[in-house]
């Protein structure tokens, strides 16, 4: 790879609040790869280079490289590096678009447009979900039992719930925008489990919501989906507001 030190400095200068690390670095990374910098196949700088460029710990962007990696726009392989995704092309614009919302403001009105969403594909994975798909869900809300202090795993093993819940909605559409919201907001959901008692109520609430997909109940399923959406909501909302 060729020295690009000044390209970089164009591109991710200027220091990052750490506050709102996270996002903003998922927003220049953006900036940079929609900036025709790079071609299908070339692999981004190293994590310890864009941290310094961008003033921030490598742990930021290694989490905006990961969200990055969901939306499908680049690959991570480990001991390689991060290389941008073959096919990107037809993805990119809509995620470009969508990197807008990342700002406070915005991400308010995303996360409403989540809670529909998810309440939507509890009540079709309740009479569509295969049985290897609720033991999945099972075993993601029993790894979020097990790490009630661990809240990084714990966040991880509830993201993974909700996107096995997605994929078991059968429905394609449904299932990328809630990959899509969920990816782009959470950086907000882990600033908002900050205790024990808040992951001990979030496990409660998946727990409800996985006994009415066992039961095979769409309206128990979806009210127990639309109750923990109200419930993340608050908890939500107050980190927003940190940020304004």
């Amino acid at each position: 790879m060729s020295d690009n030190s000044g390209s970089l400095d164009a591109a991710f200068g200027g220091t990052i609040k750490s506050s709102t690390a996270m996002a903003e670095v998922t927003r220049r990374l953006l900036d940079y790869i929609g900036s025709g910098s790079l071609a299908e196949g070339d692999r981004l700088p190293p994590e310890r280079q864009l941290a310094t460029h961008m003033g921030v710990g490598r742990s930021a962007v290694r989490e905006a490289l990961a969200a990055l990696e969901i939306l499908g726009i680049v690959t991570v392989r480990p001991g390689s590096g991060t290389y941008l995704s073959g096919g990107t092309s037809e993805l990119l614009p809509q995620t470009l678009s969508w990197g807008i919302l990342l700002r406070s403001d915005k991400t308010r009105e995303l996360i409403e447009v989540r809670q529909g969403l998810e309440t939507q594909a509890a009540l079709l994975a309740a009479t569509r979900a295969p049985k290897t798909s609720l033991k999945a869900l099972a075993a993601h809300v029993a790894t979020m039992e097990e790490n009630l202090h661990d809240y990084h795993r714990f966040v991880t093993a509830d993201m993974l719930f909700h996107h096995e819940l997605a994929s078991g909605a059968d429905n394609v559409l449904l299932r990328d925008m809630l990959h899509s919201v969920r990816s782009l907001i959470r950086v907000w959901v882990e600033r908002a489990l900050n205790d024990v008692d808040h992951a001990r109520l979030t496990l409660a609430e998946h727990r409800a919501i996985l006994a009415g997909l066992e039961a095979r109940d769409p309206l128990a399923a979806a009210e127990a989906m639309r109750q923990h959406m109200l419930s993340a909501t608050e908890r939500l909302l107050p980190t927003l507001e940190d940020n304004d």
